[in-house]
């Protein structure tokens, strides 16, 4: 039989490794084997019931058939409003486009920006789609390696010595996944600076905003009102299977936006809209915040915990629900160690392979995205999963 002939931007792209981790998973307990996740980058709420309710009734009112491209305007005014109460941003709904998840945002932008053999900055590590969206539209990722000096963060002094000419976009994310670090606005405001001196195009991923501990979040569009912002419902608001997210871009991009937006996905899906209304609501943000205090719980008690295992954080996260642990003292690599832990332990977590190049190998991450109880639970396991380690 001869051997099928795929496109070379499908092999170049990688397996997100993460999801191999919860397949796995995901078998052993078909097993019966009680397995705790700490792989995946989706909360464990459920969505707020209030949008829930909104979604039923948007089905049983019929909005089941397309929308605009651009989104229903009650919900791109709704987000719009949500940038005045959170930031002070005068930001007009026309602006905003509504997608079908951030990772539509990226796409789009993708397809907007880059031409084939040209190149975004961001930092390694870092989410692991962004780049792929980048080889999907014949563009590449130039990843700049990040460390702690750094927060795992880019820097004007980066990116001006990484920007070559094929270079058209920074694209930074705040808080970051995997990492939990943020980017404060004197430091948005000098790559935005850096960024527009050599004519390239700011991109900022604020899909975690709203999940933040010691200090608020600034937007890029608080320092660049001309910053391409992606954002979405999964994280803060819980609605992570509706596949809802958003898009803030400059005026003039609008009209091309819209038309890709019409080849590529048509609409975000309408009754998905129709619910996302009834986040902004009262008693939908206060169930997020309960929730969002409970993320800083969890994060308060495992990071101590996974430092006393001999797993370095040198930065403490200010947001997401991520740890990015260095496991040097540990010995051997993080691919291997998720495999011993996952299949001794029963614990998933996922190995820094899926974040970029950068020391990659001697990195994991933590999701604190389970109960309290079951990462003490997680700890217990973690600690004698270890003592079996055979680096150890």
């Amino acid at each position: 039989m001869q051997q099928p002939r795929w496109a070379k931007r499908a092999q170049d792209i990688q397996p997100f490794h993460v999801m191999a981790v919860l397949a796995r998973a995901k078998a052993l307990e078909a097993q019966g084997r009680d397995v705790i996740h700490m792989e995946i980058g989706e909360p464990d709420f459920t969505t707020p019931d209030p949008i829930i309710r909104a979604g039923q009734a948007a089905l049983a009112n019929g909005h089941t058939g397309y929308t605009s491209a651009l989104g229903l305007t009650a919900l791109r005014e709704a987000v719009a409003g949500l940038y005045a109460k959170r930031y002070g941003i005068d930001l007009d709904p026309r602006r905003v486009v509504i997608t079908p998840g951030g990772s539509a945002a990226l796409l789009l932008i993708s397809a907007l920006l880059v031409e084939a053999g040209q190149n975004v900055l961001m930092a390694d590590p870092a989410y692991p789609c962004n780049r792929h969206f980048l080889r999907l539209v014949e563009g590449q990722a130039k990843l700049i390696p990040a460390g702690a000096d750094t927060a795992y963060q880019l820097t004007p002094q980066a990116i001006e010595h990484h920007w070559d000419v094929n270079s058209v976009a920074v694209l930074a994310a705040s808080p970051s996944n995997p990492t939990g670090t943020l980017l404060d606005r004197d430091q948005l405001k000098a790559i935005a600076e850096v960024t527009r001196r050599l004519g390239g195009h700011l991109i900022v991923d604020e899909i975690y905003h709203g999940l933040t501990y010691s200090r608020d979040a600034t937007s890029a569009l608080e320092v660049s009102p001309d910053a391409f912002v992606l954002n979405s419902f999964s994280k803060y608001f819980g609605m992570t299977g509706w596949r809802l997210g958003w898009l803030v871009a400059p005026e003039e991009a609008v009209p091309e936006l819209e038309k890709l937006a019409q080849n590529l996905y048509i609409c975000a899906p309408h009754m998905a809209q129709v619910a996302a209304l009834a986040a902004f609501e009262e008693e939908s943000l206060a169930i997020c915040e309960v929730r969002r205090e409970a993320f800083q719980v969890r994060r308060d008690f495992l990071l101590p915990a996974v430092r006393e295992l001999g797993f370095d954080i040198p930065i403490t996260p200010d947001g997401a629900f991520y740890l990015y642990a260095d496991m040097r003292k540990l010995g051997g690599d993080s691919a291997a160690l998720c495999r011993h832990l996952i299949e001794t332990e029963h614990v998933a977590i996922t190995p820094g392979l899926d974040f970029g190049h950068h020391r990659a190998d001697q990195h994991v991450r933590f999701a604190y995205t389970t109960s309290l109880e079951r990462l003490e639970q997680a700890v217990d396991r973690l600690a004698r999963g270890l003592r079996q380690w055979p680096a150890c």
